[in-house]
């Protein structure tokens, strides 16, 4: 049996990562695992600080640290932006926006879409969903590693002459809602965490404006005080990230022991049988659960972060998948170890709060005391800051990508010239992100995964199909497992949220309204510029 051959035969045990090719082996079909991934952590020094060299091309023409497609395309072309980054600092960036307020939370939110007892199914399609589609990822990203993630992947599937410039232009047009829209909820989750503290955080100091609070005016600020510490190296930037990171990794032990405790002290801890299968038949199950799994999924997303700094990443071809396969497995078991910690505790309560997020403090109050209560509160503040962190990280990236590729506003094209960053582009985000923080963002989260799936993850899986169709012989450091499976299990998945939830249609309009709004500005830009389709035939023609 071929290594190959033997990597697929234990997928099952300890998930492979397909043939990674490096440039020494290019060619070749090597193997590799997670657990090669996790030597690859313990031993490198990727984030001792050590001064490294900007990705350049040599003189004779051969990329240095790349493989042969983004040497020839220049699909891996960092532009100003250097490679610092290493694969323990990637699976860092990962989880910090993965785990943000989200997972505390949607914990009660995805109890009151499904029920008590088939909330448990919905975390676990999650992360069936998240573990597809970051194989989806995690090919594009070893083969497209630029900044800007799926800006770029999208432009190299459909063409960048052709109508990827058409669809790329959109997907930097939904990033200019959903970025700020996705930094300024985790700001005001995190305002809402403080109310804990300084309960006067509700009242609206402005009586003409009645929704406005003083918690929109802290969320604001604590959107641009990440902005200001995000203006600096990306060296100093990673060795912040693991002072987030330990916050992070203390909130969610906090919460899963206190889960646990609270049971034990009330009659030992338990759960309810699993549903029987006429539960999962009825139409008005099948959306709760197509609700709860949607809240469920937004609180994975985040794996493909460093696929917007694919830019600034160290041997791309090896560490971004590895990152996104690593981040997802390692947040999935820590989700699945919170919900088994605490779903006995919250039981059917969930459903009849007006704090939902409050009520993982309360375990915690309930466990150990007023001061166990603080403490939680006081360490899911700094998770969902850490989020808003990394989250406000990757996205500066993309309209910086689009602007260097003269399909976005050139000012932000711009690179510091001291810390190497897009700063520009970072300052912009920030204010936009602050200013969507003084918006009512009930619905956010179902717009802002609605409006993804469509514009954005439905476009990348169908795309990284036809790749495999159009252009076999591309090099793909980086082959998903059981293609196709992964991009047709996450299309279904995806499906069944956008298909089976309540009030499905109008948020479907809200996206496509989107969609439609990016196409006709595109088409007014487009035809001034004479690019597709309005460009004559051999201009189109990248061959002629």
């Amino acid at each position: 049996m071929s290594r190959r051959q033997g990597n697929w035969a234990i997928f099952s045990l300890y998930l492979p990562c397909g043939g990674l090719e490096t440039p020494a082996t290019a060619g070749q079909e090597t193997g590799g695992t997670i657990f090669d991934g996790l030597r690859e952590m313990r031993t490198s020094n990727l984030d001792s600080g050590s001064p490294m060299l900007p990705f350049v091309s040599n003189p004779a023409g051969r990329s240095t640290g790349q493989n042969a497609l983004t040497a020839d395309s220049g699909a891996g072309d960092s532009g100003g932006l250097e490679r610092r980054i290493g694969l323990r600092s990637a699976v860092l960036f990962n989880m910090l926006e993965m785990i943000g307020v989200g997972p505390f939370i949607a914990l009660p939110l995805v109890i009151a879409a499904a029920g008590f007892r088939l909330s448990v199914w919905a975390w676990a399609l999650g992360a069936a969903i998240a573990i597809a589609d970051g194989l989806v990822w995690a090919e594009l990203g070893a083969a497209f590693p630029r900044a800007g993630g799926s800006y770029a992947f999208l432009r190299e599937i459909y063409g960048p002459k052709g109508p990827g410039n058409w669809l790329s232009f959109l997907y930097v047009w939904q990033v200019g809602f959903t970025a700020p829209l996705a930094i300024a909820s985790g700001c005001i989750g995190l305002s809402g965490f403080l109310v804990v503290f300084w309960p006067g955080l509700d009242a609206a100091p402005i009586a003409a404006l009645p929704a406005v609070h003083y918690a929109n005016f802290t969320a604001a600020a604590a959107c641009l005080l990440v902005t200001a510490l995000l203006y600096r190296n990306i060296s100093s930037v990673a060795r912040m990230a693991w002072v987030l990171f330990a916050g992070v990794i203390a909130a969610l032990a906090g919460v899963i022991v206190s889960g646990f405790a609270h049971a034990a002290a009330t009659g030992g801890w338990h759960m309810p049988a699993a549903p029987p299968l006429s539960a999962f038949g009825s139409i008005g199950a099948l959306g709760g659960l197509a609700q709860a799994t949607l809240l469920a999924t937004y609180c994975y997303w985040g794996y493909y972060n460093i696929c917007f700094l694919a830019g600034e990443v160290r041997r791309p071809e090896r560490t971004i998948p590895r990152a996104i396969l690593l981040s997802v497995l390692f947040v999935s078991a820590l989700y699945v170890l919170m919900n088994l910690a605490v779903l006995p505790s919250l039981g059917e309560a969930a459903s009849h709060t007006g704090l939902p997020g409050q009520l993982v403090a309360n375990i915690a109050r309930s466990a150990f005391g007023p001061w166990a209560g603080y403490t939680i509160a006081a360490l899911i503040v700094w998770t969902a800051f850490s989020s808003v962190f990394s989250l406000q990280l990757g996205y500066s990236r993309v309209p910086y990508a689009a602007a260097c590729d003269g399909n976005y506003f050139r000012y932000l094209a711009a690179v510091h010239p001291k810390h190497g960053i897009p700063h520009r582009s970072l300052v912009a985000l920030g204010l936009v992100g602050a200013f969507f923080c003084f918006f009512s963002l009930t619905q956010v989260i179902t717009l802002l995964v609605i409006t993804r799936i469509l514009l954005q993850f439905f476009l990348q899986q169908i795309g990284v199909i036809l790749l495999r169709i159009q252009r076999p012989d591309l090099p793909r450091p980086f082959r998903m497992p059981l293609y196709p499976l992964p991009p047709l299990f996450a299309m279904a998945g995806f499906g069944f949220l956008l298909v089976y939830r309540v009030h499905a249609v109008k948020e479907l309009a809200v996206a496509a309204g989107i969609a439609v709004s990016g196409t006709l500005l595109y088409l007014l830009r487009a035809h001034r510029l004479r690019q597709w389709p309005f460009a004559s035939a051999s201009a189109a023609d990248p061959q002629t």
